[in-house]
């Protein structure tokens, strides 16, 4: 009889936000049984960890889960994250995947996978994980995920029934992550949730303490956030805006420039009161990012083009657009007055284009040292993220991967800064 200690290899396929990023990673942390790869095609179970904020979303699920059936070893396929809630059932009635499991039970992943047997357990959506991660595998950036689930009811949006009302995960949680990270080696920790910025509700803390906290911890050297509301950077907030630990970039979600389209997807942001924040910010030296939703229904050309009027005084310099999608579910899915497919396009390729010229000529005019994390190594040349969320390639001897470094000197080309260390 031949014994073997060789352990089953798991393949993650992550789909989506940063949210789902730390998700993978406290799946990896509880396996023990198990060998993590990066090689899909050696793996005898792949976990795809699933988006499901547009429909297209669902079908790109659909279509690697497709894929996997041409992998010589034809793995087992195990489905979890937010499309669960709504595609798994039918993913799992047509054996499209072998089991099911949803956000709450990602802890149990080791006991899972050792049940061979086909299973579909969707869990709660109250669920607060107590993993400490202690690595992030592949990256030089730490995500930390700081809070579960969003109160807000935007009307195209599903998130909250897939992922459950915002709840706060424990402060001391939180620090003791982000310390055990720290005394790893990583200094740069990106905040992570389904609302960032709804973080210490109902328990009597905020965001901002939360940051000061944070910042005390040693080895602590960059903390960015993911996308924040408004109405979320209120005065204890700006209060923190000069620190020395924020990063230079913030990514507030706008979704929108005319104030009927805010209306239409039940936004509670004001077109006005949002100028004003961004202009504040701007002054403090801040790039700023924003997410962006074209062809909405409703979105007619009147409107679009007081979003595009609006648009051009805003000081953005990053955008995260997208084409509505149809989810069904939504209150936005059953609203009349479509927009065209080749109309959303035009208007995504006008907006970004705008957004493009806007972040070009923020670079070539910015005159401060850029302080850059590198994090990989591509064709001969280094490549790392700035303190104002701008790419740098870097032409170096030394291997600079992992490095801080002070670039004073930089070409600003089309879409990504370049210079020599």
């Amino acid at each position: 009889m031949n014994f073997t200690n060789t352990k089953p290899k798991v393949y993650f396929k992550t789909f989506g936000c940063r949210t789902n990023v730390f998700d993978t990673q406290v799946m990896m942390s509880n396996l023990k049984d198990f060998e993590i790869t990066q090689d899909e095609k050696s793996a005898n179970v792949v976990v795809i960890n699933s988006c499901t904020v547009t429909n297209s979303a669902d079908s790109t699920a659909r279509g690697y889960i497709n894929s996997l059936n041409k992998l010589p070893n034809k793995p087992r396929v195990v489905f979890t994250g937010c499309g669960v809630w709504t595609k798994g059932e039918t993913l799992f009635k047509e054996e499209k995947v072998d089991s099911l499991f949803g956000h709450s039970e990602k802890e149990n992943i080791n006991e899972l996978l050792k049940n061979e047997e086909r299973f579909f357990n969707a869990g709660d959506l109250e669920h607060i994980d107590e993993t400490i991660v202690e690595e992030f595998v592949g990256k030089s950036r730490a995500f930390i995920k700081i809070q579960e689930g969003c109160d807000f009811r935007c009307s195209y949006c599903i998130i909250p029934y897939v992922r459950g009302d915002a709840r706060s995960y424990s402060e001391d949680k939180i620090l003791e992550q982000i310390t055990t990270l720290a005394s790893n080696g990583f200094g740069e920790f990106i905040l992570t949730g389904t609302n960032v910025g709804s973080y210490g509700k109902k328990k009597h803390t905020s965001l901002a303490k939360l940051l000061k906290k944070i910042s005390l911890i040693k080895g602590v050297r960059r903390i960015r956030m993911g996308s924040i509301e408004p109405i979320q950077i209120n005065d204890e907030f700006k209060e923190i805006i000069d620190e020395p630990f924020m990063a230079r970039h913030l990514h507030i979600a706008l979704q929108h420039t005319s104030k009927k389209m805010l209306e239409i997807m039940n936004r509670r942001n004001k077109v006005l009161s949002d100028l004003e924040l961004f202009e504040f910010l701007k002054d403090k030296g801040y790039a700023l990012g924003t997410d962006f939703i074209v062809g909405h229904p409703g979105e007619t050309d009147e409107l679009w083009k007081e979003a595009i009027e609006n648009l051009h005084r805003f000081p953005l310099t990053h955008v995260h657009a997208f084409t509505y999608s149809k989810r069904d579910g939504t209150p936005s899915a059953t609203m009349r007055e479509q927009v065209k497919g080749d109309i959303a396009k035009a208007r995504y390729n006008e907006l970004v284009s705008i957004i493009d010229e806007k972040n070009y000529n923020f670079r070539k005019n910015n005159k401060t040292t850029l302080e850059v994390l590198i994090e990989q190594e591509k064709n001969g040349k280094y490549i790392g993220l700035d303190q104002y969320f701008n790419q740098i390639e870097i032409q170096s001897s030394a291997d600079l991967v992992g490095d801080w470094v002070f670039i004073e000197n930089y070409e600003a080309k089309d879409k990504i800064n370049v210079a020599k260390f």
